[in-house]
């Protein structure tokens, strides 16, 4: 069920500056408290909640990570450099810090866990669920997608009271009518790498989110899907520092 009353609040969230580091966060309220949200960069976030710190897709060319919270989680979607980093992933690590990437990801960090599409774990007071995220449509030359099925991953989280879809490197596949209950969304537009500003759209009116974050857009102009989700007032696109 999704949790209305605490998404109510979230809507209603400032946008802040991430201590110390100069990035934009935004703050969205849960049922366990505060969920705070730093947009580092392309496919890189930081969330944190409950006094616990979890990094999606940490790039090093991004940010110093050696002067960043440490974490107790990071989740790595897929093998290519701009998600993939093990030297920010050694940066942020510590005796306790948990682990999980895509099997693509060799060699394998230390003590890393393997999620593959379907995978279910609970780590740092949340439940990730590994959803797909592929292409089907955009191709190589030679013909390969730039991210076949099954290599990547994209990650539903779960905080109290509020499910967050990070998306991955995807395009709009049929596996996004399976996603039930996202209140949070971070979508990926960029050609031909992922979605084209349409595609991003048909997306986000197949999970219908409350909030959704445009991200790894790179040169693609965000404000193309504000007007292309206009006519949706229930989906508040908020464009942030993800380029």
């Amino acid at each position: 069920m999704r949790a209305s009353n605490f998404i109510t609040l979230a809507l209603c969230a400032a946008l802040t500056m991430a201590a110390g580091a100069g990035f934009e966060s935004d703050i969205l309220q849960t049922a366990g408290g505060k969920l705070r949200i730093t947009f580092i960069g392309h496919g890189s976030l930081l969330f944190e909640a409950g006094g616990r710190t979890i990094y999606v897709d940490p790039d090093g060319r991004l940010a110093d990570f050696a002067a960043m919270p440490k974490a107790d989680l990071i989740l790595v979607s897929h093998q290519h450099g701009d998600h993939f980093d093990p030297q920010a992933i050694a940066a942020l690590r510590h005796e306790t810090t948990e682990i999980f990437v895509s099997a693509s990801c060799q060699p394998l960090p230390a003590g890393a866990g393997i999620l593959n599409n379907g995978d279910r774990r609970e780590s740092s007071g949340i439940v990730i669920e590994a959803v797909p995220a592929y292409n089907r449509v955009h191709l190589r030359p030679d013909g390969r997608p730039y991210h076949p099925r099954g290599e990547g991953n994209g990650f539903v989280l779960s905080f109290p009271g509020l499910r967050v879809y990070v998306a991955g490197d995807t395009e709009n596949i049929p596996e996004m009518n399976e996603l039930k209950d996202i209140d949070v969304a971070f979508l990926p537009m960029n050609i031909p790498y992922t979605m084209t500003p349409e595609m991003t759209a048909l997306a986000a009116r197949t999970l219908r989110p409350r909030i959704l974050y445009p991200y790894h857009f790179s040169d693609t102009d965000p404000q193309r899907l504000v007007d292309l989700l206009r006519d949706e007032p229930a989906i508040e696109v908020r464009v942030r520092k993800m380029n």
